[in-house]
């Protein structure tokens, strides 16, 4: 990441599902990683403490949502993970651009992601000018930041 005095602005993004086409999405969230502990004491410790060893890291499930345009290419993916299996994962791409959008100043690399969960957009017919928005929500096996 390049150094500056402001931080960037969290809405200029883009994100590659995999396919090489930038998909639009208005919001992106979930990208946690947390690692475990092990609590160890060494029997010839003089203080009566615990030690804490690194254990394995997890990565939280990543929430994508989107007004819904009549592509089916999320449902599509959902339905070659239902009969593909694990040959279904991707590797997806989420790009925070700049202000000016002269290139990523951060990138994060999703390893191995599926669908996990599909939710359709809330019908109401109550008029109103809301938009129908879909979600998706990836399981990933772990991810870098770039």
């Amino acid at each position: 990441m390049i150094q500056r005095d402001t931080p960037y602005g969290a809405f200029n993004f883009q994100v590659d599902l995999g396919t090489g086409v930038v998909a639009g999405f208005s919001d992106v969230s979930g990208l946690v990683t947390e690692m475990t502990v092990a609590e160890y004491r060494n029997g010839i410790d003089a203080e009566n403490h615990v030690r804490k060893i690194p254990g394995i890291h997890k990565v939280g499930d990543v929430t994508f949502k989107r007004g819904l345009m009549g592509s089916k290419d999320l449902f599509d993916w959902i339905k070659q993970t239902r009969t593909d299996g694990y040959k279904a994962k991707r590797t997806v791409v989420i790009h925070l651009q700049d202000e000016a959008r002269s290139g990523p100043v951060a990138t994060w690399r999703l390893q191995n992601a599926m669908p996990l969960k599909y939710t359709g957009p809330t019908l109401a017919g109550k008029g109103g000018g809301d938009v129908a928005m879909e979600e998706l929500v990836l399981s990933c096996e772990g991810y870098q930041v770039e």
